[in-house]
């Protein structure tokens, strides 16, 4: 059975090779016996035309810029103006600190790749770039529930507000965010990169994503399998299940506000989060629960390149636009600078 296996992917390799003769000239791979071990990986990017690649080079680098500073913007912002020193705004900033570190995860090698013939990447960097990105996604996660609760506690019970929401809490709250995406970033990196990797190396994808990576690999991938589910059942549909849970709360408590004023007040505090969590778990959802196919594909990318790369750059203005707090920190700040 193993050697059926990997005459299998050999066949599949020597096609490969046939539909990206180029690619497979330049694969570099280590001996061990019989077998051999991927040293490098390549990525097919969004687009196969050299074109194309050129006109969306411009418009990532903008984008990417734009995520850059807005985001860092708006840290400093909360951190210069002490009236921001509240924990909505103490969780916001963690939540544009991780969009800065997600989208500087993939898109400088995105954008580096549009000007490349010849898209490799070598097995470290894969495993690099898979475990930050999963990282912040994860730790994303985990705090878009943080804050869904700090929104029912505002709404819910707001006269013991500044009691149940003390600065020790929020710590404790953001720390264990970064800390539960960082086990099981880990846990799924470890366990995926220490798979057997003797042939097919052509990731269709624009940056070392596990779905993509796990087919590659000549060994069983079980393990890796049943580690990612549970990734995605604690983490990603726990943190969904608090944020469900959080809304039905604050759903019960706007209805029992007697004045529409106050009703509409209490939504808005929560209308720039929910666009948030609908944007980022949509999309997400849509990439990795539907089946795959080779129609698929395309559509997964585009999908992907909108969670990782436009929402990093949609949140802070989500959360900017419409809110006035922040409009007049900015005033605020301004006035101090200039005079």
């Amino acid at each position: 059975m193993l050697c059926q296996k990997w005459c299998e992917k050999e066949l599949k390799n020597e096609s490969q090779d046939k539909l990206y003769p180029k690619v497979a000239a330049s694969r570099p791979m280590e001996w061990n016996g019989n077998h051999s071990s991927v040293t490098m990986f390549v990525l097919r990017g969004l687009s196969d035309k050299k074109e194309l690649q050129l006109i969306l080079f411009p418009i990532f680098l903008g984008i990417y810029l734009v995520t850059l500073i807005w985001n860092l913007g708006l840290v400093l912002l909360i951190r210069m103006d002490s009236q921001l020193h509240t924990p909505m705004y103490f969780f916001l900033s963690f939540l544009s600190f991780i969009d800065i570190c997600y989208s500087s995860s993939i898109s400088p090698r995105m954008l580096s790749d549009f000007l490349k013939d010849e898209k490799m990447i070598s097995f470290i960097a894969c495993a690099t770039q898979y475990f930050i990105a999963a990282w912040m996604g994860l730790a994303e996660c985990c705090l878009l529930a943080a804050m869904a609760y700090d929104r029912y506690v505002a709404i819910g019970s707001p006269l013991q507000y500044s009691a149940i929401m003390a600065p020790g809490l929020c710590g404790k709250m953001v720390t264990g965010a970064c800390v539960i995406g960082f086990l099981s970033s880990l846990s799924l990196t470890v366990s995926c990169f220490h798979l057997y990797y003797c042939g097919p190396n052509i990731i269709q994808h624009f940056f070392c994503d596990l779905p993509q990576i796990i087919p590659l690999s000549c060994s069983n991938p079980f393990i890796t399998q049943i580690i990612l589910l549970l990734a995605a059942i604690f983490v990603v549909f726990g943190s969904l299940l608090v944020i469900l849970l959080s809304y039905g709360f604050i759903v019960a408590s706007i209805l029992k506000i007697s004045s529409g004023k106050g009703s509409a007040k209490a939504f808005n505090t929560c209308a720039s989060h929910l666009a948030t969590v609908t944007l980022f778990f949509g999309t997400a959802l849509c990439v990795y629960m539907r089946p795959s196919s080779s129609h698929s594909k395309k559509q997964d990318k585009v999908l992907a390149a909108f969670y990782i790369i436009l929402i990093p750059m949609l949140n802070p203005l989500i959360y900017s636009l419409r809110n006035k707090e922040i409009k007049e920190a900015f005033k605020r700040v301004i006035k101090r600078t200039t005079y």
